[in-house]
């Protein structure tokens, strides 16, 4: 079971390089490490398993975070909770050498501030983003895939993506005017 003490820390090199592009048939190691990371996800949503845990809450992870420098991002995205029978619902995306091949022109940010599972402070400013994006990339089989995202899950994917080229959010942020041009994007 990962744990939040074995995601890097932003001031780990590590997280600056470029990930390797995932070859196939994919290695034994390398799809229980994205398991691991997709269950991380789903009890890091879950606020009994994440203090039961103590998982700090995320959407997303790249394999760098975890020290592997490969192209592969996990999300999941709870989309529903059952009050009744207390079910969570979630959609989850294993995106091996995920590319944005397209993305709209319309910009977003997070109004709370975007976040990262090793970035453990809060940091202030905006990361402007595509409100949509088209990803294309393979399955765990090998198979191409092509996702259409929006909003939260847009964000999610170009800050996945951004990990494996060596950039985290606090990058996109401008140093000097941490609120720069905001009033030309949507806040969500």
């Amino acid at each position: 079971m990962l744990r939040t003490k074995d995601i890097l820390d932003e001031k780990d090199k590590r997280l600056r390089q470029i990930s390797e592009e995932v070859t196939f048939p994919l290695t034994k190691e390398d799809k229980a490490q994205m398991k691991r990371m997709v269950a991380y996800l789903r009890d890091s949503q879950i606020e009994e398993k994440a203090e039961k845990y103590d998982l700090r809450p995320g959407m997303g992870m790249a394999a760098i975070q975890l020290g592997i420098p490969k192209r592969y991002i996990t999300i999941v995205n709870e989309i529903d909770f059952d009050e009744e029978t207390g079910k969570h619902t979630f959609e989850t995306y294993i995106v091996m050498n995920p590319k944005i091949i397209s993305h709209s022109e319309e910009m977003i940010y997070v109004e709370l501030g975007e976040g990262c599972l090793s970035v453990n402070r809060e940091v202030e400013g905006i990361v402007p983003r595509y409100a949509r994006c088209t990803v294309e990339g393979y399955d765990m089989d090998g198979h191409k895939i092509r996702i259409r995202a929006r909003e939260e899950l847009s964000i999610a994917f170009q800050h996945e993506i951004d990990h494996l080229n060596g950039i985290l959010f606090i990058d996109r942020i401008d140093q000097k005017n941490p609120f720069k041009n905001q009033e030309k994007y949507r806040a969500i």
